[in-house]
C-alpha cells in the first residue's frame, strides 16, 4: 500500500518532466483550455466563470461518467472526485448507495450530500435510475459556500446534475447506444481447508460412529469441526452428504476441499443497455428524447432488475421569453430474494457442491441447521414496482439586457409498491431406511429448527412534491472595472407522503398471496411488527413537510480578478412548527456566507512566467442550519399506539415517552474554508488545495431523563462536533498532440470529525446497534473522533496480552471499548485517460488508508469452524489461546492451558462455538483498508474517412472492467466490503452477513450517431 503512494508521487514529479520535455520539443500540439475559461453550473441553476466560484468543487464530465458503461450514474461517480464517499448499502440487484462529502458532522441528522438534477432538488435514488449516457456533466460542490443558497438542505455539500440538450442544428439526429456485460460475483471469504464436515459427540448410525481423534463425520453438519482432510481413513473418500433425499438415498461427495467453494451458488449475471436519443433543434430551440431500457439479471438465480427511462427535454425562445421544459419517467421493477441466504451459505463447509442440492428442499438440504438457498430463491420472494414521473417547466422573461425574471417549478410523483412472501415449510416427510439416527422422524423432529412460517405483506408508498423556485435577477456594470449581480428570489417546497402497509403470517391457501388470505394480522399501528418476517418496517402513516425561504445572491467583480459573492437565505421549516397557547409557533432561521476569488496572475501580470500562469486564492465563510435529526409532527404532542397495550392482541393509547422540545432549534454549522488553485505550463499541469473546518453547535441529540418524570428520553439541541480536513487535487495532460493525449488526475483527502461536546452527564451516544445480542454498534463519543466502532472485547494485560482463567478461556469485558474510527486517515483517487490516433483508454482507481469496520460475517464463519484461526493447528490436541497470560501468584504469566482445560477436539469446538465468542465484538472488527480497481475502458472510434460514404456520423466500439481488481487489509480475510453498510444512516461501519459479496462486470459497448 506504501508502494501505491509514492508511485503517485513519481507521476506527479514524471508529469512536470514530459511537459516541458514536450513543450521544448514542439511535439505538442493542441492547446489545452484554460481554468479560467471554464464555466460551471452551481446552486439554483447560476452559472459562473471558474475564477469567480469562491469555493471548492469538481466536475465529472460525460465521457468520464460513461468510461466504463455504468447502468448506475451514482456508482459511475466512485473514484473520481477527492473527498467524496459512495458507500454501498444494499449489494442486491437493486443496490443502493449512501453518498457523503468530507465526511460527518451530524449525530442524529443526514449527513448525506444533496442531490439536485437540472436545477431542483431530487433524491440518490433518482439519480441513480437515469441513465448516465443522459447526463452532460456532474458538479460536485465540496465547499459549504456554494451549497448556502440551498439552506438546511445544503449543509452537507452538492452534487448537481446537469442532463444533455438537443442540439442547435435543425437536422434529426439519432444516438443508439448498447451494453452487453457479464457480472461475476467475487471476494469471497478466505477460509481453512485443513479440517471438513462434521462435529464432536453427534450421533449419526445407531450402532456407533467412527472416532477421527475426537471427532465425527456427521453428513448433515452444517460446522467444519469434523476430520482432518489428510486422515487416511476418510481423506479422499465418497462420503454420503447432505439429509437423505426424497428416495431416502444420500448424495456422495469427495471429502476433500473444493476450491473457492462459495462461489458454487452464484451464477454468471448478465447487464442488457439499450439507448435511442433524438434530438433536433435550431438558432433559437432544441428537443431531445431518449428513451432507455436496462435488464440485470443478477449473480443470483431469478433475481431480476427491469427499468425503462424516458427523458424529454426541449426549449423555446420568443422575443424576450424563454421556455424550457423536461419530463421524465422512470419505471422499475425488482424481483429478488432475501439476501439473508448468504448467512446460511458462508456456513457450508468446504467440501460441499451446493449445486448438488437445488432439487433438495428443506429436508433433503446439505445441512439440516440451515435453510436451502435454492429453496428460498423458489419461496421468499419481494417484488418492489417503482414509478416516477416528474416534470420541470423554467421560464426566463428578459426585461432588458440587465434584468430578467427566472421561475424553475418541479411536480414529480412516485410510486413504489412492493410485495413480500414467503411459502414457509411444515416438516412432514418421515425419514425411513436410511440407516441413521433419522429414521423415524421428520426434520423438524431432529433439528428443531426446520418449520419456518409464512406470511404476505403488501406496503405502498406514494409521495407528491413540488419545488419551486423564483428568481429576480440583475446584471450591470458598475463602473468599467466592476461589474455587479444580483439574485433576489423565493423557493417554496411541499411533499406530501403516503405510506401503506397490510399484510401478516399464515397463509391459509398456499401459493395466494392476498390479504384475505391471511390468517394473522400485523395490527396497522404496529411498526415493528413485519420485522420477524421481513426484516422491513411496517407503516401506516400520511406525512406532509413544507420549506419557504427567501434568499439573496450577490456577486461583484473587480477588473476580472477579485470576485466577492455573498448569500442570504432565511427560511422557515414545518419540521419545527409546533402549536402551544393557542397559536402557531414557527420561527424561521436565517442561513449566510460569504466567499472571496483572488487571482493574483491577472492582478499582477509580471507573476505570470514560463511555469506559472494561473493562481487562484478564494477564502469564505458559512453559516447554515440542520433539521434532518427531526421528524414531521416530533414538536407535536402526538400520541403512540402501542401493540399489546393495555390488553395483548388490541391496540391501545399512550403518550410519547420520547418527546421533543418544542422550543428546538436547528443545528448550526460555521465553516471556513479556503482553496488555492495553481495552473503550471498553461495549465498542462493544475494543483487545487483545499483546507476547511466545521463547526457544527447546538446538535440534535437524544438525552436520558430520570425515571420520576415518566418519560424516557428527550430530543433537544446538545453538544458539539468539529470537522477538519484538506484535500489536493493534481491535474496533468503529460503529452497532447493530434495523434496521442495523455491525461490524469490524482486527489488526496483526509477529513477528521471530533465530538467535542455532549449532554450534561451523557459521555456518548449510540448511533446504530444493528443487533442487541451483539456487543457492536457505532457511536458518538465524548472527547473522541466521530463515528467510532465500540465493541465488547477480550481482557488484557498492560502489554495487551489477552487475560484467560484457569480453564484457558478468555475473559471478556462486557462494557464495550473504543476499537476505532470508522472514516480512513485517508483516501486516495487516480484516473488517467490516454488516446491514441482513434483508441481510447481510461482508468479509475482509488485506496482507503485506516479506518476500521465490523465484518458480522467474520464470527458466523469462526462459528462453523471456516475462519483460519480455527485451524492451523491439531485440533485433537486442544486450543491455547495466542499470546495469552494467566494470572498467578499476584503476576500475570505466559499461558500454556489450553482453552476449557481439556487437551482435546471437543475443547477446541466448545470455545469457538460458545455464546460468549459469538456475541464478542472484537473479533469482528478489521483494518477498512483497501485498494480498488473502479473502471477501466478501452474504446475505438471508427474513422471518419470509413463513414463518409454512409449516413453514420460516427461509430464507437468499446470493451469495459468494472471492479475488476480489489485488495482489502491482511486481516480482512474478504470478510466484507469495508465500504458496505448495513443501512443509509449514519450506521456505516457494520456490515451484516444479509450483505452480497461483491461484484465485478466485463463487457463491450457500442454507439452510433447518425
Amino acid at each position: 500500500m506504501k508502494k501505491l503512494t509514492a508511485s503517485v508521487l513519481i507521476v506527479a514529479l514524471s508529469s512536470s518532466f514530459f511537459v516541458v520535455n514536450a513543450q521544448n520539443r514542439g511535439g505538442d500540439t493542441i492547446k489545452t483550455k484554460n481554468i479560467e475559461e471554464i464555466v460551471v453550473t452551481g446552486a439554483l441553476g447560476l452559472k459562473k466563470k471558474a475564477d469567480a466560484i469562491t469555493n471548492a468543487q469538481q466536475v465529472v464530465g460525460t465521457k468520464e461518467l460513461n468510461q466504463a458503461s455504468s447502468p448506475n450514474a451514482v456508482q459511475a461517480l466512485t473514484g473520481k472526485v477527492s473527498g467524496l464517499q459512495i458507500t454501498q448499502t444494499d449489494n442486491g440487484v437493486g443496490a443502493t448507495s449512501r453518498i457523503v462529502i468530507r465526511g460527518n458532522k451530524s449525530i442524529s441528522g443526514d449527513n448525506q450530500a444533496l442531490i439536485v438534477i437540472d436545477n431542483v432538488i431530487s433524491s440518490a435514488s433518482i439519480l441513480s435510475q437515469i441513465p448516465p449516457d443522459m447526463i452532460e456533466n456532474v458538479n460536485v460542490i465540496k465547499g459549504l459556500q456554494g451549497a448556502a443558497l440551498y439552506g438546511q438542505q445544503g449543509v452537507n455539500g452538492v452534487i448537481i446534475v446537469t442532463t444533455k440538450r438537443g442540439t442547435k442544428s435543425e437536422k434529426i439526429q439519432f444516438t443508439l447506444t448498447n451494453s452487453v456485460e457479464m457480472t461475476q460475483a467475487f471476494m469471497f471469504p478466505k477460509v481453512q481447508t485443513q479440517y471438513g464436515k462434521g462435529v464432536p459427540g453427534e450421533a449419526v448410525d445407531p450402532n456407533g460412529d467412527p472416532d477421527f481423534n475426537g471427532t465425527s463425520y456427521v453428513p448433515w453438519e452444517n460446522t467444519s469441526w469434523g476430520p482432518a482432510y489428510n486422515d487416511p481413513r476418510i481423506g479422499g473418500m465418497m462420503m454420503p452428504s447432505g439429509l437423505p433425499q426424497d428416495n431416502n438415498q444420500f448424495i456422495y461427495e469427495r471429502y476433500s476441499p473444493i476450491k473457492n467453494h462459495f462461489a458454487k451458488f452464484f451464477k454468471n449475471g448478465l447487464i442488457l443497455q439499450n439507448g435511442l436519443t433524438v434530438t433536433s433543434g435550431g438558432s433559437d430551440s432544441y428537443a431531445t428524447l431518449s428513451v432507455n431500457r436496462v435488464e440485470n439479471n443478477f449473480v443470483v438465480d431469478k433475481d431480476k432488475l427491469t427499468q425503462n427511462s424516458f427523458l424529454f427535454k426541449a426549449g423555446k425562445k420568443f422575443d424576450n421569453l424563454r421556455i424550457d421544459g423536461t419530463v421524465n419517467y422512470i419505471s422499475k421493477i425488482i424481483d429478488e430474494t432475501s439476501s439473508d441466504l448468504y448467512n446460511d451459505i458462508i456456513q457450508m463447509p468446504t467440501m460441499n457442491d451446493i449445486r448438488k442440492y437445488k432439487n433438495s428442499g428443506i429436508d433433503g438440504f446439505l445441512s439440516a441447521f440451515t435453510k436451502n438457498p435454492y429453496y428460498q430463491i423458489e419461496h421468499t420472494r419481494r417484488k418492489t414496482i417503482n414509478d416516477y414521473l416528474s416534470g420541470i417547466l423554467s421560464l426566463q422573461y428578459d426585461f432588458n439586457k440587465h434584468i430578467n425574471l427566472t421561475y424553475t417549478g418541479n411536480v414529480f410523483l412516485n410510486n413504489v409498491r412492493q410485495d413480500s412472501h414467503d411459502d414457509g415449510f411444515k416438516a412432514t416427510r418421515v425419514y425411513a431406511n436410511t440407516g441413521t439416527v433419522l429414521d423415524g422422524g421428520t426434520i423438524q423432529d431432529y433439528s428443531q429448527n426446520a418449520d419456518f412460517t409464512s406470511y404476505y405483506i403488501n406496503r405502498t408508498v406514494s409521495t407528491r412534491s413540488y419545488y419551486g423556485d423564483i428568481m429576480l435577477n440583475f446584471n450591470y456594470d458598475l463602473t468599467d472595472d466592476i461589474n455587479l449581480k444580483l439574485n433576489i428570489g423565493n423557493n417554496i417546497q411541499d411533499s406530501y407522503i403516503t405510506s401503506r402497509a397490510m399484510g401478516g403470517s399464515g397463509l391459509i391457501a398456499p401459493g395466494w398471496y392476498d390479504i384475505r388470505n391471511v390468517k394473522n394480522l400485523i395490527q396497522p399501528g404496529d411498526r415493528n411488527g413485519a420485522n420477524v418476517l421481513d426484516n422491513l418496517g411496517f407503516e401506516n402513516t400520511t406525512t406532509r413537510r413544507r420549506i419557504v425561504a427567501g434568499f439573496a445572491n450577490l456577486d461583484l467583480s473587480y477588473k476580472d480578478y477579485l470576485f466577492l459573492n455573498s448569500t442570504l437565505r432565511v427560511e422557515q421549516s414545518s419540521v419545527l412548527s409546533t402549536y402551544f397557547n393557542g397559536e402557531l409557533h414557527n420561527k424561521p432561521y436565517p442561513y449566510y456566507s460569504v466567499g472571496l476569488s483572488f487571482i493574483p496572475t491577472k492582478a499582477f501580470e509580471g507573476l505570470k512566467n514560463g511555469i506559472v500562469n494561473h493562481i487562484k486564492i478564494a477564502p469564505s465563510f458559512t453559516k447554515v442550519g440542520n433539521t434532518s435529526g427531526i421528524l414531521p409532527y416530533d414538536t407535536s404532542n402526538v400520541g403512540i399506539a402501542p401493540s399489546g397495550y393495555p390488553f395483548n392482541g388490541l391496540l391501545g393509547y399512550g403518550i410519547n415517552t420520547n418527546p421533543t422540545n418544542r422550543t428546538i432549534q436547528p443545528e448550526f454549522m460555521y465553516t471556513t474554508d479556503l482553496n488555492v488553485q495553481l495552473g503550471f505550463f498553461n495549465d498542462r499541469i493544475t494543483l487545487e488545495g483545499s483546507i476547511y473546518q466545521s463547526d457544527t453547535q447546538n446538535l440534535i441529540t437524544n438525552a436520558s431523563l430520570s425515571n420520576t418524570t415518566g418519560m424516557a428520553k428527550l430530543k433537544d439541541n446538545f453538544g458539539k462536533t468539529r470537522m477538519r480536513g484538506f484535500e489536493i487535487d493534481l491535474g496533468a495532460t503529460p503529452f497532447k498532440s493530434q495523434n496521442f493525449t495523455w491525461n490524469l488526475r490524482a486527489g488526496f483527502a483526509s477529513s477528521r470529525s471530533k465530538v467535542l461536546e455532549l449532554p450534561e452527564g451523557l459521555d456518548e451516544v449510540a448511533i446504530a446497534v444493528p443487533y442487541q445480542s451483539f456487543g457492536i454498534g457505532v457511536f458518538a463519543v465524548r472527547g473522541e473522533d466521530f463515528t467510532v466502532l465500540k465493541a465488547t472485547s477480550f481482557e488484557r494485560d498492560d502489554q495487551g496480552r489477552i487475560i484467560v482463567d484457569k480453564a484457558g478461556v478468555p475473559l471478556i469485558d462486557s462494557k464495550f471499548k473504543n476499537m476505532g474510527r470508522i472514516t480512513p486517515d485517508y483516501t486516495l483517487t487516480f484516473n488517467t485517460n490516454i488516446r491514441y490516433k482513434n483508441f481510447t483508454l481510461s482508468g479509475t482507481m482509488d485506496f482507503r488508508k485506516g479506518g476500521k469496520f465490523a465484518a458480522m460475517g467474520k464470527n458466523v464463519l469462526q462459528f462453523a469452524g471456516l475462519t483460519e484461526d480455527t485451524a492451523g493447528f491439531d485440533r485433537s490436541q486442544g486450543y491455547v489461546v495466542p499470546n495469552s497470560v494467566q494470572l498467578v501468584n499476584g503476576q500475570y504469566v505466559a499461558n500454556n492451558t489450553p482453552v476449557n482445560g481439556t487437551a482435546d477436539y471437543n475443547g477446541v469446538v466448545n470455545y469457538f462455538t460458545s455464546q460468549a465468542m459469538q456475541k464478542l465484538g472484537e473479533t469482528m472488527v478489521l483494518d477498512a483498508t483497501a485498494f480498488k480497481v473502479r473502471e477501466i475502458g478501452l474504446s475505438y472510434d471508427l474513422p471518419k474517412s470509413v463513414l463518409a460514404s454512409t449516413f453514420v456520423n460516427s461509430l464507437t466500439v468499446g470493451i469495459f472492467a468494472r471492479n475488476p481488481f480489489f485488495v482489502y487489509a491482511k486481516e480482512n480475510r474478504n470478510y466484507a466490503d469495508p465500504e458496505t453498510a448495513y443501512s443509509s444512516g449514519n450506521g456505516a461501519g457494520i456490515a451484516i452477513t444479509g450483505q452480497y459479496p461483491s461484484q465485478r462486470s466485463f463487457g463491450v459497448n457500442l454507439k452510433v450517431s447518425f
